[in-house]
């Protein structure tokens, strides 16, 4: 039996204050409902009128301003110039290839454009702008523009396109961009909406490549009324992007440009380092090429020129190449012997000109041998023997262990293309790659900077710094970005007995300025400015013991692919060191005749800022080094660099 409920007068008073509240809601609820229809009826009643009629609003991202590049002293690297275009909207079109046969009565393209800008339509949303043709003369726009009622989806375009301004000089280092591949997609998890648009360009190689998210920028949109044949009636509103930020490099153009002139045609690579922050100065490799023309769209026999020379002008050498590095590993060996109290500087060892280890005889570079050599005496007549008996005290582990300290062996944190390791071998890295055990002449083989060490030129450079300086240098290549320094490392102290580097130096500057030394004719004789070095000549193939006994075939008459690679490493000024240099000439010859010369020119061009007065060489060879120098294809300078053009 259910209770009776009193009447208290409660609940009346409960049911009308949740009316009261949910009243409210609804009410307020109603009202904010009726101010955006009213928002939506009224205040945007044109814009939705327009998209209700056959849809004539588009929305189209604006491309942003590339960022430029410069060097350190703010000459312009790469730019961006006005480029003329043609665009199709397929929706808007219709028939592409009806459409495209039209425009070729105004424009005259080829068959290949027109084909390629058909496969491109079909890949792409009909909705998506796609590039025609580019590069047109004003001409041509203009009579695209003029009969644009009869050309539905077609329109004619104002954009950017990249512009290298120093050619050959930079095209290692600042790369060149090019149209965003499948490749290029592939590669991206959440790809910026920027990459879509049709013949969009991205960096390929070099800085370019390596800094692109910072000089892409950020796109910008605008929407646009078109009437029922697609022709653009209004742009309607706007919202510019941001544009890609502004690089400065440390590379200076007047050296870089020297460099490159002064490599000339040769298979080649020379590297300049700052010995104060460890700015890369100049990075040359020959030969080289013209970006702009893969810009621009290059041709299948200009690319196969480029392809098909065994001197491979699109590699960096300056970090891609990797070359035994011969008597320039000495100064580590040495080091290793010294550190470990296993050699007294004064300690002479016997060269008759080979050794015999393990039933094997290895050979000194001279066939009658040294004599008796001291470590200053060893470095400066560049004798393999020494080298042998110092290997045969320290022992792999600590030679290669010395190597890395001084920056063989370690990849480089430098924005450029396929920047390689190099290789420091010891027994753990043979067991593992080999398959087989170490054993003592791969020990004397490495000590002299052959077998399987390889090194780069930007490595080697690297290696003349610390042996300079005492200090962890660690190489930069970006100055500043949108004009904001970029942290550099001064490096730390070695941890190397400070009277052992001076030993080498002192030693070093003995293979330049000493008369025995192998690279005195490349010696400089300007008061102050002395040249500290070493020469290295790296085999790239072996030498039979009938070749030996009959005599060593001389490199010149060799096939150039089985030349010995020319070396030399160097740092200036010897009392008060500025600056470090390498230089690698494949299958070059010899060390001290080739490379040196060619990384005392540059040394001088560094230091004096300008072409070097012939005084700083020795009186015999001024007349001859001065015709060579007024030979060389160099640019000329500005006394005050731009200071940049207008992105747009």
């Amino acid at each position: 039996m259910k209770r009776p409920i009193r009447d208290t007068g409660e609940l009346p008073r409960r049911l009308t204050r949740r009316a009261l509240v949910l009243g409210g809601l609804q009410a307020g609820f109603a009202g904010v409902l009726a101010l955006r229809m009213r928002h939506l009826q009224v205040t945007q009643a044109d814009t939705f009128r327009l998209l209700a009629e056959e849809n004539r609003i588009n929305i189209r991202l604006i491309p942003p301003a590339r960022g430029l590049i410069y060097d350190r002293a703010g000459r312009i690297l790469a730019e961006n110039e006005q480029n003329y275009r043609i665009v199709l909207v397929r929706e808007d079109a219709g028939d592409p290839e009806e459409a495209l046969a039209r425009l070729t009565r105004l424009v005259p393209l080829d068959a290949g454009t027109v084909e390629r800008a058909l496969k491109e339509i079909q890949r792409h949303s009909p909705f998506i702008p796609v590039t025609v043709a580019d590069r047109l003369h004003w001409e041509d726009v203009a009579r695209v523009a003029v009969n644009a009622p009869i050309l539905p989806g077609i329109a004619p375009e104002v954009g950017l396109s990249r512009l290298y301004p120093m050619g050959q000089d930079f095209a290692h280092v600042v790369g060149y961009v090019g149209p965003v591949s499948d490749y290029d997609l592939s590669r991206l998890e959440d790809p910026d909406p920027l990459l879509q648009i049709p013949r969009f360009q991205i960096g390929k190689t070099g800085v370019e490549s390596k800094r692109e998210h910072k000089l892409r920028g950020k796109a910008g949109t605008r929407r646009i009324e078109v009437n029922a044949v697609g022709r653009v009636i209004r742009e309607l509103d706007r919202i510019d992007g941001q544009p890609g930020a502004d690089l400065q490099l440390t590379v200076d153009a007047g050296l870089q440009n020297f460099m490159q002139a002064r490599l000339g045609e040769e298979s080649a690579a020379a590297v300049v380092m700052d010995l104060e922050r460890g700015d890369l100065l100049g990075i040359a490799s020959a030969p080289s090429f013209d970006p702009n023309k893969f810009v621009r769209g290059i041709s299948v026999a200009d690319y196969k020129a480029l392809t098909e020379t065994p001197y491979r002008p699109l590699s960096n050498k300056a970090v891609q190449g990797a070359y035994p590095p011969g008597s320039t590993f000495k100064m580590i060996t040495a080091l290793a012997a010294l550190e470990d109290g296993l050699i007294d500087p004064e300690e002479t060892v016997y060269c008759p000109g080979h050794m015999e280890v393990g039933g094997r005889r290895f050979h000194c570079w001279r066939r009658g041998g040294h004599g008796h050599v001291n470590l200053l005496q060893s470095l400066e007549q560049s004798c393999d023997v020494y080298y042998y008996e110092l290997a045969q005290r320290v022992g792999i582990e600590k030679i290669t262990a010395m190597a890395r300290k001084f920056g063989l062996g370690e990849r480089h944190d430098v924005p450029l293309s396929a920047v390689v390791s190099g290789l420091t071998p010891n027994k753990a890295w043979k067991r593992e790659n080999r398959g087989a055990e170490w054993v003592v002449g791969d020990t004397l083989n490495a000590s002299i900077g052959q077998g399987y060490v390889l090194a780069s030129p930007l490595q080697l450079a690297v290696m003349s710094a610390r042996i300079a300086t005492g200090r962890a240098l660690t190489p930069r290549l970006v100055k500043s970005v949108d004009g904001i320094e970029q942290p550099h490392d001064p490096g730390a102290p070695l941890d190397v007995d400070p009277a052992n580097l001076a030993q080498i130096r002192a030693a070093m500057g003995a293979v330049v300025n000493n008369r025995r030394g192998t690279a005195f004719r490349a010696r400089v004789v300007a008061e102050g400015l002395e040249l500290a070095g070493k020469t290295g000549t790296s085999q790239v193939r072996n030498i039979t013991a009938a070749e030996r006994a009959a005599g060593v075939v001389n490199n010149e008459d060799l096939p150039w692919e089985r030349r010995d690679h020319a070396l030399f490493v160097a740092f200036a000024p010897l009392e008060a060191p500025r600056i470090a240099v390498s230089v690698v000439v494949e299958h070059g010859g010899g060390g001290s005749t080739v490379a040196a010369p060619i990384a005392r020119d540059i040394t001088l061009r560094a230091l004096y800022g300008d072409l070097p007065p012939m005084s700083a060489y020795p009186e015999r060879q001024r007349w001859q080094v001065e015709q060579d120098l007024r030979k060389l294809p160099l640019r000329r300078f500005d006394t005050a660099p731009s200071s940049g053009r207008s992105r747009a």
